[in-house]
């Protein structure tokens, strides 16, 4: 027999709102943008008014935490689904202040016209119509009252039937005694099973991540500074994409501005390199498997609560051990020496830009090991080393691609058990042998997704070794990514799919791509490889300049090497398309072999 492990109470909207006002449940997001549009929140109202359900919303209440004066606290309830409900009936009913997702305060007005019985998101229009009341606001002030509400309006109106009036007012009063169901979920429950009943009971399906529950969790917690950490972590992201966004945040947040996390992020309002703009469960992956040594973030959840991992019990101080870690990590993360020896390390390895960055992921372990290898005071050049060869290695495997968490989980934990040092070394050597180069890599560049990491890779390479560029005399392919570069076909694709038929997935192959100048491929067009191979030959004999500015043989056979590309084409032995993708998957895994083994 199965245990309920919930109960669901209706309960009049009144009692809700003053429960959000006493912080008997705390919404997690009141300091996030407010998302829904004011015709959302015309809508909501409406609903009530006509008596519609609004939907069940969804809290999750905080285990009970034994205090360290021995005595015991039970958890106030955080509202996990109907968040932005919520919000919407403080703005609209209390005349609360909301954040749009430009982190501007702004009022959210609903006007109520009483004799058509209509709600309007209220404009100049309205405010200026006598025969609409401009913010319903004004009818549930406490000293509000009905009979003053009512004489003021027919005055105004002098043609309205005043008892209409009185009653519609009264019953448009009366919303806040609807009542609105709420699913209070069992303390103990996993995170799993919470987030389970999340996407069930939610008619959109929405997700919601470990990383959401953290981020409600260290909203909630006023007494170790969550709120202002949580608005740390969400300006830093939001100040990655848009630094002009500083100003915003230095005029219109007071309180975040006298904080000491202020001065911590005041540096991007100057940055405009989007190589790694992090958002925040980018952000607390980094800080917490950093700072804790786990990678799971459901276990961030549990000692934020206080969770003693092997009494069972939550205990406040966990609680508060565990919000000065995760602050600390936070400000590491954030530090702009740190933020910047990353980008740069990166860079070193030929990532010069972000259309190389396959996904976070992979960057954000690489965080973790140079903040790990900062606190274990690694040499500055051997780190960098490390950072550079570790994020290859995840790249090149796939390491960190699909969810994460459990390979974050198992490196960190084996990188406390044994050392960095001697674990990263020993996987890099495991997983990068001379038989995944010579055997393994080959294979799986059998791939037509120019969004592949081994592409990527192969670009970075090209890159780091300052390649020229397909037939170019002397723009670097480094040059080509940081400007515009075309990915070319090297056997044509039009000319693949006139003469042989073949279809997308083929003709595309990573293998086949080439990055040159725009002007040499709309040269190349569709011609036949045979014809433009000879012409290439011809052009370093005195013949006609086609294609590029190459006419010295030994350059252009260089050319050739430095882009993968058997020499032989040049010599008038163009192979079957499929025997070419072969060989040149082989000369691309042996240049990546090299640049990694360089780095």
């Amino acid at each position: 027999m199965s245990t309920q492990r919930y109960s669901v109470t209706p309960h009049p909207v009144e009692t809700l709102l003053t429960w959000v006002k006493s912080g008997e449940i705390a919404i997690p997001e009141i300091q996030r943008p407010f998302v829904w549009e004011p015709t959302k929140v015309r809508n909501l109202l409406d609903s009530l008014y006509q008596g519609y359900p609004v939907g069940y919303l969804i809290a999750w209440r905080n285990p009970t935490v034994r205090l360290k004066d021995g005595t015991h606290s039970a958890g106030k309830r955080i509202l996990i689904d109907g968040q932005q409900r919520v919000t919407a009936l403080m703005a609209a009913l209390l005349g609360r202040e909301v954040l749009t997702k430009d982190y501007e305060t702004v009022r959210i007005r609903i006007g109520f016209h009483p004799i058509e019985e209509r709600f309007e998101v209220s404009n100049p229009a309205i405010a200026k119509d006598d025969s609409w009341i401009p913010d319903v606001a004004s009818v549930f002030h406490p000293d509000a009252s009905l009979t003053e509400l009512t004489d003021s309006y027919s005055a105004k109106n002098p043609d309205s039937d005043r008892k209409a009036v009185s009653r519609v007012l009264e019953k448009l009063r009366k919303i806040i005694n609807n009542h609105v169901g709420i699913i209070d979920l069992a303390e103990d429950l996993d995170i799993e099973t919470v987030t389970e009943i999340f996407i069930r009971v939610n008619s959109a399906g929405a997700a919601l991540s470990q990383a959401d529950f953290a981020m409600s969790k260290i909203a909630a917690n006023e007494t170790y500074g969550g709120n202002l950490l949580r608005k740390a972590i969400d300006y830093f992201c939001h100040l990655a994409i848009a630094p002009e966004f500083f100003s915003r945040i230095k005029n219109g947040d007071p309180t975040f501005s006298a904080s000491e996390f202020f001065p911590k992020l005041s540096w991007l309002a100057d940055v405009n390199d989007d190589l790694y703009d992090p958002a925040y469960t980018d952000m607390l992956r980094v800080a917490f498997t950093s700072e804790f040594g786990r990678g799971k973030l459901q276990d961030l959840v549990a000692l934020l609560s206080g969770r003693n991992f092997e009494s069972k019990q939550y205990e406040e101080a966990i609680a508060e051990q565990s919000f000065a870690s995760l602050k600390h990590g936070i400000l590491n993360f954030m530090n702009k020496t740190h933020y910047d020896r990353l980008v740069m390390t990166l860079r070193s390895a030929g990532f010069v830009n972000s259309s190389l960055i396959g996904g976070q992921n992979g960057v954000n372990f690489a965080y973790i090991i140079y903040l790990r290898g900062r606190a274990e005071k690694l040499p500055a050049a051997e780190l960098e080393r490390l950072v550079r060869r570790w994020y290859v290695m995840g790249v090149l495997t796939g390491r960190y691609a699909g969810n994460p968490e459990s390979s974050f989980d198992f490196d960190i934990r084996q990188i406390e058990a044994r050392g960095l040092m001697t674990y990263a070394n020993a996987v890099i050597e495991a997983e990068l042998s001379s038989s995944y180069w010579e055997n393994l890599l080959p294979q799986e560049m059998d791939t037509s997704s120019s969004g592949s990491p081994y592409f990527h890779a192969y670009r970075a390479a090209q890159a780091k070794m300052g390649d020229l560029g397909f037939l170019s005399r002397d723009i670097t392919v480094r040059d080509l990514l940081l400007n515009r570069s075309d990915v070319h076909h090297v056997y044509p694709r039009n000319w693949l799919k006139k003469e042989h038929k073949l279809p997308r997935g083929r003709y595309n192959q990573i293998a086949n791509f080439v990055l040159a100048q725009s002007e040499i491929n709309i040269a190349i067009g569709d011609q036949a490889p045979a014809v433009y191979f000879d012409e290439l030959a011809k052009q370093c004999r005195g013949g006609k300049v086609k294609y590029g500015g190459i006419t010295n043989e030994a350059e252009m056979r260089s050319n050739f090497r430095a882009n993968c590309l058997p020499e032989s084409l040049l010599d008038g032995e163009v192979p079957e398309y499929d025997s070419f993708l072969e060989i040149r998957r082989r000369l691309m895994a042996a240049k990546l072999r090299t640049w990694f083994e360089g780095l």
